[in-house]
């Protein structure tokens, strides 16, 4: 598979998505782009934001099996992952295996759930793999995690760890549908009385685990040239020397970025990353890695005007 063919499957996915979810363009762009560069994304918005419904026929366009786990208060780790129980008709131990075992996992609410069992996402998020009892399960090669949260309500909430937001690719912001967007919902969802499946809405699988696998493996011979490179490594360390910071990045996010420019090339039909590649990627990617100080608290500054400014400051390659 080549970068056109990269880009090409892209716009047919964008295409698909678009017969349920009306808008939301910029959201599918960073899930298709954190999918081919293998990461995890988490979208932030408030409800009624069709956050849901793109995970939802995201996974059936790209033909990955789907579960949805509701993150309550009370939901435990072996309710995502599983447990081996008592059979009394054999007595033996039997596996049950939690809806963690999928393809794509969306994770809704996440901030509502403990942070013992938003622990259980950590080996799964990073390794694949989970563990029960002692033994590793492996889970699949595609294995994505889609978690959604809300921004508004404040009660009853467990913000994430740093250890957790660290092992999403990107934290997207998932905004008001513009005027014209929420006259085109009202039109085709007002006749609604309930969500519907995306299957009720026409969207079919455009494509297969073959497909997927090429054009990831497309997606790891984009090139990266040493300006880029050195460019990608200035903003991550820049993150660690402002006063309005008190946690900066880690190195894992400069590898991120790395890895999520090339993405992003490809389905531009690029097979080599430009500049503009990491300032369109680099506020999702480093939002949630960093840490305002007090002083910056107390001040009112907010993450993206500090990143904002970073980029700003950080000469670009020609």
């Amino acid at each position: 598979m080549t970068v056109d063919d990269v880009k090409a499957l892209g716009d047919t996915i964008r295409q698909e998505i678009g017969k349920a979810v009306v808008g939301q363009d910029v959201t599918v762009d960073m899930m298709l782009t954190a999918l081919f560069a293998g990461g995890h994304i988490l979208l932030e918005g408030p409800p009624g934001t069709a956050k849901t419904l793109v995970a939802h026929s995201f996974a059936r366009v790209v033909g990955l099996a789907f579960r949805r786990i509701q993150f309550t208060p009370d939901l435990m780790p072996g309710d995502i992952i599983g447990a081996n129980l008592f059979n009394f008709q054999t007595s033996q131990f039997t596996l049950t295996k939690g809806p963690i075992f999928t393809d794509l996992l969306l994770a809704d609410e996440i901030n509502r759930t403990p942070p013992k069992t938003q622990a259980a996402l950590l080996e799964a998020m990073q390794e694949r793999t989970v563990t029960i009892d002692g033994e590793s399960l492996p889970l699949g090669d595609r294995f994505t995690v889609v978690a959604t949260q809300n921004p508004i309500e404040q009660q009853g909430v467990y913000p994430l760890p740093e250890a957790q937001l660290d092992r999403f690719l990107f934290k997207h912001v998932v905004d008001y549908p513009s005027a014209e967007e929420e006259r085109r919902i009202i039109a085709s969802h007002g006749s609604r009385q309930s969500a519907m499946d995306p299957q009720d809405w026409g969207v079919e699988p455009r494509c297969d685990a073959a497909a997927l696998d090429a054009a990831v493996a497309c997606v790891t011979s984009v090139r990266l040239v040493d300006e880029v490179i050195d460019y990608i490594a200035a903003l991550v360390r820049a993150t660690r020397d402002v006063a309005d910071l008190e946690s900066g990045a880690s190195p894992r996010a400069g590898a991120m970025l790395a890895g999520a420019a090339r993405a992003r090339a490809a389905l531009d039909g690029r097979d080599f990353v430009i500049p503009d590649d990491v300032k369109a990627l680099a506020p999702a990617l480093l939002r949630h890695r960093l840490i305002l100080s007090p002083a910056a608290e107390i001040d009112g500054r907010a993450i993206e005007d500090v990143v904002a400014a970073i980029i700003e400051a950080i000469e670009a390659p020609r």
